[in-house]
């Protein structure tokens, strides 16, 4: 997929691969990734789908401003990526985090969202605890391959995940400035729920792993129920990296989805 710098309307340029396709999905990583996280799923998405993978603010290629992470910022980021590329509406996919973003831009701008894919994504950051604040506290430029696999690599999995997976993924985060990192995770823990914000009604599909020992499958559940009609497929055996640990399940549910929904 070729990449390019797009400029948005909100004062930076965010760096974008980008997919010839009929049907407009926007894939969102999570916190401490880049688009490189999607590398393993892009593949399998059927061939009718306009995949557009952007690196948020602050990560990859795009933009590193000194300022503008909150998280009301990274929705308009997207809602200004859509302006740039044409889309006036598009699915949204997004991974852990990256799904708490969709659930914020599709409360913020519902026009442009045609529907969302959550995968592990939360309901709400508060009161989980400060899982990685101790760590954060203590990093500092340049950031390593060794200094990113101590912040994330002890996220418990249950499925194996290729090395070469993490690694690519672990690579990409160096680029990731320190202040990037800490400002990025305060702004997700300070956040208000966007299900507790508005409401969202455009078709959604919730992908969970049963044995998710990051988030409580009770937060599931609640945003089964905070979106009215949604849909929930719970996957056994699986941790709280839903992507990396089921990737053809979730390549084939979202496809499926897709097909009932577009």
């Amino acid at each position: 997929m070729e990449v390019r710098r797009v400029a948005l309307d909100t004062g930076v340029h965010l760096a974008v691969a980008d997919r010839d396709g009929q049907i407009p999905v926007v894939l969102l990583h999570a916190w401490g990734e880049t688009h490189e996280i999607f590398s393993d799923l892009l593949p399998l998405l059927p061939s009718n789908l306009r995949l557009v993978v952007p690196d948020q603010r602050g990560v990859g290629d795009s933009d590193k401003p000194s300022s503008g992470y909150e998280f009301a910022d990274a929705a308009d980021d997207i809602r200004g990526l859509l302006d740039a590329l044409g889309i006036d509406r598009a699915w949204l996919v997004g991974a852990s985090s990256g799904g708490y973003l969709a659930q914020r831009v599709a409360v913020d701008h519902p026009d442009r969202i045609a529907g969302l894919l959550l995968v592990g994504a939360p309901r709400s950051l508060r009161g989980i605890g400060d899982p990685f604040g101790e760590a954060l506290r203590g990093l500092g430029d340049p950031i390593t391959v060794e200094k990113v696999d101590a912040l994330v690599g002890d996220i418990p999995t249950v499925q194996p995940i290729p090395w070469e997976t993490m690694q690519r993924s672990n690579v990409a985060a160096t680029t990731i400035p320190a202040h990037v990192w800490r400002v990025t995770y305060q702004a997700l823990l300070d956040a208000t729920a966007p299900t507790d914000d508005g409401t969202i009604d455009a078709p959604t599909l919730i992908m969970w792993g049963a044995d998710d020992a990051l988030l409580p499958r009770s937060d599931a559940d609640l945003l089964h129920r905070a979106i009215d009609g949604s849909e929930m497929t719970v996957y056994p055996d699986t941790g709280h990296l839903v992507l990396l640990e089921r990737t053809q399940w979730v390549a084939r549910d979202i496809a499926d989805f897709l097909h009932r929904h577009s």
